[in-house]
């Protein structure tokens, strides 16, 4: 299992590669498309996955683009109600790219459907490794839940439930 970042400054966005031996998922991609595909080039990876976090208000999502250029499936969580051609995610939902088992676990509070996507290597145990929960958990800080007028407390309280009952219980935080 291989994660490399990408990051834009002027936004302060991260987007992530996961890959196995052949075989990679995108995690909310950047609307500049070529950067994931040299990469994946670099690696000898085919990206079969790109997995969103939330619909984001602070950037334009490359993931249309990508799954046009790559023929992967774009993961979404359900609550969001896209109508792009998507593969719709809920809690509890798995799903496998080689030896990485991806489960879904809903983390609202950022937005109303955020999910994060915690990653076992399955090569290495049976305890999950890493997560990528999009702006739900910051180093030194947490998304804002302000987004949507009118549900800023409500949101709030959902993100102080995710990252207490869900994020902060993983094994590895």
């Amino acid at each position: 299992m291989i994660v490399q970042q990408v990051f834009i400054k002027g936004i302060a966005h991260s987007s992530y590669l996961l890959g196995g031996d052949k075989f990679c998922a995108v995690i909310d991609p950047s609307r500049d498309v070529d950067v994931f595909l040299d990469m994946a080039f670099d690696m000898g990876w085919k990206i079969t996955h790109i997995l969103e976090t939330h619909l984001h208000a602070d950037f334009i999502s490359g993931h249309v683009d990508l799954m046009k250029r790559t023929g992967a499936d774009i993961f979404v969580p359900g609550s969001a109600n896209c109508e792009f051609d998507a593969v719709s995610v809920s809690e509890g939902d798995i799903f496998v790219i080689e030896d990485m088992s991806i489960k879904v676990m809903d983390t609202p509070g950022h937005t109303p459907e955020h999910v994060s996507y915690v990653v076992t290597d399955r090569a290495r145990g049976v305890d999950p490794v890493c997560v990528f929960c999009g702006d739900t958990l910051f180093v030194g800080d947490v998304g804002i839940p302000d987004l949507f007028p009118g549900k800023a407390e409500e949101l709030a309280s959902e993100l102080y439930d995710s990252l207490h009952e869900k994020l902060l219980c993983l094994p590895f935080l």
